[in-house]
Order: C-alpha cells, then structure tokens, then sequence
C-alpha cells in the first residue's frame, strides 16, 4: 500500500494537491491511503510499502513549525516521495537549510542525471516560496541556481521541488512502479 500523507490544513489545499494525486494513483489501480500528517499512525506507517507527500499551498506552511511530528521518517526504510512541501520536510530532517526563492508557474528544468524516468529538459509547473539545501542529498535537476530534485545519498527518498501532479504525472506513477 501506497501511503499519501497529506500536510495541508484547508480542504481547497487538499483538494489541489493530494486529491490529484489519489486521482493518478487510483487511475493506474494502486492501492493507497491518505491521511493527515497529525492523524497517522504508526502502524500506517510499518503497513505501507512507500510513502509520498505531496504539497501545499504557498501560504499554507504551519507544518514546518511541527517537523518533529516527522521524525519517524529518520527510522523509514521504504521509498519517499516528497512533492514540494514534502521535499522541504525530507531536506529539513536531515540538517538542511530552506532558502527563500519564489517561482509561480511553468519553468524548464533540466535533469543532469536519469531521475525517476526523467533526463534532460522538462517543462514543470511549479509554485512555492522555498527550496532546500541539504548535503545528505545528491542533485538531479536544477533550475535558476536551486535544486529541483533530490535523491537522498543512502535511502529511496526523493524529492521534487515541482509538482508532478499538475504536469509530468508520469513522474509520480514512475516512482510507484519502481522496484527500488
């Protein structure tokens, strides 16, 4: 089971980001669950074969005053997905520094190195305020001086500043059926 764990606090958010991703999951027929990062538990967590957090809306960001309630992710052994948002929690968890750079929109990033299916220039939608910098992570694509996609250098855990969701959906379905 593919958990989704949800980091908005408004059912618009929810609606923008997370019921887009459930509508990709559910379209490839993918089992998953999607629950509130202040509802879940910890056998959520031990049942799901990998998780991915997709994000949030650019003023909506109370869940980075609560990044202790995702220390659990420290102990995770199973694939990450972090969408945005969830990029910045997986950054942040492991000493990394968010950076204010706002970009709103289509921008081409360009993947240096194969990631999650992708190489080469893409045109992504993106929408936020920060980006991470961590060096507990290897670089994949970069766009106007910040990382647009990250691997964690010992574990399945990635991140993409961008969101797949509104355009390169085949990134999150990649990162489903990737036997990691």
């Amino acid at each position: 089971m593919i958990l989704l764990i949800q980091i908005n606090n408004l059912k618009f958010h929810y609606l923008e980001f997370v019921k887009p991703v459930e509508d990709i999951l559910t379209n490839i027929n993918i089992k998953f669950k999607s629950v509130h990062y202040k509802e879940i538990s910890s056998q959520q967590i031990s049942q799901s074969k990998k998780i991915i957090i997709p994000g949030t809306s650019l003023k909506d960001n109370s869940f980075l005053k609560e990044i202790n309630k995702f220390q659990w992710i420290l102990e995770y052994n199973n694939p990450i997905l972090g969408i945005c948002g969830g990029m910045h929690i997986l950054g942040l968890l492991y000493g990394g520094k968010l950076k204010k750079q706002q970009e709103i929109g289509l921008n081409e990033v360009y993947f240096h190195k194969p990631f999650l299916g992708f190489f080469g220039a893409r045109e992504v939608y993106e929408l936020h305020n920060y980006f991470v910098e961590s060096s507990k992570y290897l670089i994949f694509a970069t766009s106007n001086n910040c990382p647009q996609a990250i691997k964690h250098k010992n574990k399945d855990f990635f991140g993409v500043l961008f969101h797949p969701e509104v355009r390169n959906k085949n990134l999150i379905v990649n990162f489903v059926n990737q036997n990691f």
